[in-house]
């Protein structure tokens, strides 16, 4: 019932930006918190950044200073706007709506930073 669907990948070059888009819909509950992950072939899932209502935001340390979280106050969309970005970047992004005690998945967004 609940989906949450990210838009905003692309290919970007180095030291470029990109802002991510993530909406929640289906659901009359409102996301107790909002997280973005990243993965990229073989490895684990990765947190950078999430914030919950009410919250202050936490980044990953690997992008501490160049990305931003964001949402608005009914916690029905975040973004994540991403600042100098680098080609270890690169991955799926995927985004995390956490509601009523369950976390759900969207199908996630390619990033791809390269000249």
């Amino acid at each position: 019932q609940v989906q949450v669907v990210e838009s905003g990948g692309g290919l970007v070059q180095p030291g470029g930006s990109l802002r991510l888009s993530c909406a929640i819909s289906g659901s009359i509950y409102s996301a107790t918190a909002l997280s973005w992950y990243r993965q990229t072939p073989g490895t684990e899932r990765e947190f950078v950044a999430g914030m919950a209502s009410g919250g202050r935001p936490n980044y990953a340390d690997s992008v501490k200073g160049r990305f931003a979280i964001s949402r608005d106050n009914a916690m029905k969309t975040t973004y994540l706007q991403m600042q100098d970005l680098k080609p270890e970047d690169t991955a799926v992004y995927y985004c995390k709506a956490s509601i009523r005690g369950h976390d759900v998945w969207g199908q996630g967004t390619q990033v791809t930073v390269s000249s």
